[in-house]
């Protein structure tokens, strides 16, 4: 049994996952208290997790920085470990960590280690999916998440020490999952910009998405993931060119019609 001082709370935001949520909390029974926060689930992801702790919470959506930050408001002990409901922690990511605190981490604000996507069938070793650094293991009194929606980040005050091991994210179910997901962020990433002022350039939307490809394909090489590597960078390349174009589209929803078309 860890110290006090040592204790890890395991924080799981989730909402509508009832197909992977057992999977993530039966990962984190090592762990000295796993909270969930569930917005309000229309499925049984609520249920579910009730069964593997009694620490479950309904919380309305407030976005993926907010409900972070609440649910690090709820910890009892002094370190926090971000999981999302469709990820894992690996048998290695976890001994890894327990080895670590073992030793003691002494002055370490928080962790990093690599994330690892499964998708359509295979394990993605390169491109911009992996290794997909994340600091999710960080002392509460020194860590909280910030960032530009939909992309949260834990920034922290210290140093930060890089683990190996892997965190396993079970991501789109399918690629119809994967296209209504980069439909929904580009339009939350596009409201982020108009937002906070940003305007549209042309610039960004003819060479932003070709770039985006040739990073994800060739300088990442995620040609070497097969016919998925392909279809990432596709796909990366349509979520860059969707999320402008709705920003150019949010410039046409402000302004009324110069006159009405004539019959």
């Amino acid at each position: 049994m860890r110290p006090d001082h040592l204790k890890i709370a395991a924080c799981v935001t989730a909402g509508n996952e009832e197909d992977k949520i057992a999977a993530c909390l039966a990962s984190l029974g090592w762990c000295d208290e796993i909270i969930v926060v569930d917005s309000f689930s229309e499925d049984k992801t609520f249920e579910i997790s009730k069964q593997y702790t009694p620490h479950v919470y309904q919380h309305p959506w407030e976005g993926y920085i907010a409900q972070k930050n609440y649910i690090r408001s709820l910890a009892r002990y002094p370190w926090i470990l971000f999981v999302d409901a469709d990820e894992v922690v690996s048998n290695d990511l976890r001994e890894e960590i327990e080895a670590e605190f073992q030793r003691g981490p002494d002055d370490i604000a928080g962790y990093t280690f690599p994330r690892m996507v499964h998708y359509l069938g295979k394990w993605i070793r390169h491109g911009e999916w992996y290794p997909d650094t994340k600091l999710r293991l960080f002392r509460k009194d020194r860590g909280h998440s910030e960032g530009q929606e939909p992309h949260d980040r834990v920034v922290v005050d210290g140093a930060v020490k890089a683990l190996r091991s892997p965190l396993y994210h079970f991501t789109y179910d399918n690629l119809a999952d994967h296209i209504h997901t980069i439909n929904r962020f580009s339009s939350i990433s596009a409201n982020e910009k108009a937002h906070w002022g940003d305007i549209f350039r042309w610039r960004d939307l003819l060479f932003r998405p070709p770039f985006r490809f040739f990073k994800s394909y060739i300088m990442k090489a995620g040609f070497l993931d097969g016919r998925q590597g392909f279809i990432i960078a596709v796909l990366s390349a349509f979520g860059v060119f969707i999320k402008y174009a709705k920003l150019l589209e949010s410039g046409f929803k402000s302004r009324p019609p110069a006159s009405l078309p004539h019959d």
